[in-house]
């Protein structure tokens, strides 16, 4: 089987968001997809089969969505894709040296803080809190309390979700900035968040009253992502670059 290592949300190497893709010859039980992740050690590690049925993996666990791996994968088997996965039909289209995914819409619901939300966020100046289908969405003051955060990932660890995404209005060229926390699934600190941004596109379209958003997610490697409402679809758009190339063997 082949195998790749494909850097997402950017166009150049060691840059984004790395993610393993392997191309299966046929389907594999979840124990062997769970320890070839758990090898890779890569935020998410993408199994493809011949027939385009698509899932991911972290080093701990599978997960209902991911953005990157999706972006690492329509990369490296190049073309339009149309992929069945545990969130439904997934398209990804090439769009002038970016790729084009069609992603369902996460549309946050305000919400009080929930318990240990405020200590593990210390000296955070937070505007609002909002909760979706997989994560809380805090809202900051500023772009620099997003990029100066240092929170208690354990504290964050114990909030009942996926993860914490800590978000403002955007400091430069970006509309809004970002960074991501998922210590529930083994993930600190992502570094680029594909399905993050269709919570993150639902929250803040409507009030910035853009039509698109330039979104940058401001962790050490970094990276950015073009996101668009589409009614209850989020249009995500993003670079690649593949790094390794391989075969694993069986």
């Amino acid at each position: 089987m082949e195998i790749f290592v494909v850097d997402s949300f950017t166009d150049k190497r060691f840059a984004g968001n790395p993610a393993g893709v392997v191309l299966l010859t046929e389907p594999r039980d979840d124990v062997w997809m769970q320890h070839v992740a758990a090898e890779m050690k890569h935020a998410e590690t993408a199994f493809v089969t011949p027939d385009n049925h698509l899932r991911w993996f972290t080093p701990e666990v599978e997960v209902d969505l991911c953005g990157h791996a999706t972006l690492a994968t329509a990369h490296v088997l190049g073309g339009e894709q149309r992929f069945t996965t545990r969130s439904g039909v997934l398209t990804c289209v090439p769009d002038n040296g970016w790729i084009r995914m069609d992603f369902p819409a996460d549309p946050p619901k305000l919400t009080d803080p929930p318990v240990g939300l405020v200590e593990a966020l210390p000296h955070a100046a937070i505007k609002s809190v909002a909760v979706g289908r997989f994560d809380y969405l805090i809202e900051l003051g500023s772009a620099e309390e997003v990029r100066s955060l240092r929170p208690d990932v354990q504290g964050l660890a114990q909030m009942s979700s996926r993860g914490v995404i800590v978000t403002a209005v955007g400091d430069g060229e970006a509309d809004i900035v970002s960074r991501c926390f998922y210590p529930a699934v083994g993930i600190p600190e992502d570094p680029v968040t594909g399905s993050a941004h269709c919570t993150l596109a639902s929250y803040w379209v409507p009030r910035l009253q853009r039509a698109d958003l330039l979104a940058e997610q401001a962790s050490a490697r970094g990276g950015f992502v073009r996101a668009a409402l589409a009614q209850d679809r989020v249009l995500l758009s993003g670079q690649a670059v593949t790094v390794l190339q391989g075969r694993l063997t069986d």
